[in-house]
């Protein structure tokens, strides 16, 4: 079977970032032909060189196409467009597909699946990484009602032509079906992780870590992820100020890069327990996960990120680093039900502070919450599991012509 994907950032595990669907790829074309069309933004942000840039078996086409978060709304705007005008006359000279397979974000790609899929009369599966247009939406970039109108209606339409929908965690699959798709052509697909990456976090890898980044004796708390505007950063640094006013052992650590760069620079430059770290390769990530005593997955107060799937959320649970979490969604019932973390409300540096010091003083209450997530983990976010359901899914949506 011939798998056409349309996904327009590639990663590998040798880049600062999640690398979901090289785990996925390389997964399903052990079984069937796979073809990617992308761009090169993430090739030239390569951190390390231990992995093959595509899993074996994956032909792949891409294209030059400048992308980076500091970029404005309009400056986005055509790099979408640019990868669909590029995506599209690709997509129609590629060998005729059995499915095809469109990855948002940014909900362009899922478009141009879904317009290759109608011409070349194929089926087509759209996975949902975020919920795309109400967050952009909901952070201000789509100001004119028309727009947000017409967006709102392509995202309807496509998950209405669409075989199969996949949306990356349950509030997702909820908002999904409450537009009125039958459920049974959704399937929730968690976000995941890699558990042969999370088992390179050994105790002596974190000894090193610890040793070269003089942490010896600190306990540490880690933020890692993007710090962008939705990403509450501003609550985690006055929370990380406070915090260290109070307990002289910890240390905070911000991990990635950013809009609010700036502001944690700052705030590191007058606080030494707070420290700014660089982006690290996927492979890397999981032993500052695991040197930490709990991490920190923080979002806006806005129902639209409720539904988020957090990689940061899955990685540290896989190494035993429990985490607290600040949305209302589906993590919040994940960490309570599994007593794998705790919930403080977004917004709330204070409570945040006191959350904090409370734990760091009950370092077995910790480990007991880890234990939980870590078994959590094993049983539920395993992306070889989640692999297989997408290559089900797939085989299954390429029966229905």
């Amino acid at each position: 079977m011939h798998i056409l994907v349309f996904s327009q950032y590639h990663t590998n595990p040798d880049c600062p970032a999640t690398s979901r669907h090289y785990s996925l790829l390389a997964h399903i074309a052990r079984y069937h032909r796979v073809t990617l069309i992308t761009t090169r933004t993430w090739e030239q942000q390569r951190l390390t060189q231990e992995f093959p840039w595509l899993p074996e078996g994956v032909e792949m086409r891409a294209a030059d196409i400048p992308y980076h978060n500091r970029m404005g709304p309009a400056r986005r705007v055509l790099a979408f467009g640019q990868y669909v005008a590029y995506a599209y006359r690709e997509g129609l000279k590629v060998d005729k597909p059995d499915v095809i397979w469109g990855i948002s974000t940014p909900l362009t790609a899922a478009w141009v699946a879904a317009r290759v899929a109608r011409r070349r009369r194929v089926p087509w599966v759209f996975e949902v990484q975020d919920l795309w247009p109400s967050f952009p939406i909901a952070m201000g970039a789509v100001p004119a009602g028309w727009a947000r109108q017409r967006l709102f209606a392509l995202e309807k339409s496509l998950y209405q032509s669409a075989a199969h929908v996949l949306p990356l965690s349950p509030d997702m699959t909820r908002y999904v079906t409450d537009l009125g798709i039958p459920a049974a052509k959704v399937t929730t697909v968690l976000n995941g992780t890699d558990l042969d990456l999370a088992a390179r976090a050994t105790d002596a890898a974190v000894a090193a870590l610890r040793q070269e980044y003089r942490l010896e004796g600190k306990q540490v708390v880690l933020y890692a992820g993007t710090f962008g505007r939705a990403n509450d950063i501003p609550t985690l640094v006055a929370a990380a100020e406070e915090l260290a006013a109070q307990n002289p052992d910890m240390c905070w650590l911000f991990m990635g890069l950013g809009y609010h760069e700036p502001l944690i620079r700052e705030a590191a430059a007058r606080c030494p327990a707070i420290r700014l770290v660089p982006p690290q390769p996927r492979h890397a990530v999981f032993t500052w996960f695991r040197l930490a005593a709990v991490s920190v997955v923080s979002f806006l107060e806005m129902p639209v990120l409720d539904a988020n799937s957090p990689a940061k959320f899955y990685d540290s649970l896989a190494v035993g680093t429990p985490v607290i979490v600040t949305n209302q969604g589906w993590t919040k019932a994940f960490v309570e039900q599994h007593g794998a973390g705790w919930f403080v409300p977004a917004g709330q540096p204070d409570a945040l502070a006191t959350k904090l010091l409370e734990l760091l003083a009950q370092p077995e209450k910790l480990q007991t919450a880890g234990q939980r997530g870590k078994q959590a983990a094993r049983q539920l976010f395993d992306r070889q599991q989640i692999a297989h359901t997408v290559k089900q899914v797939l085989e299954k949506a390429a029966t229905l012509r």
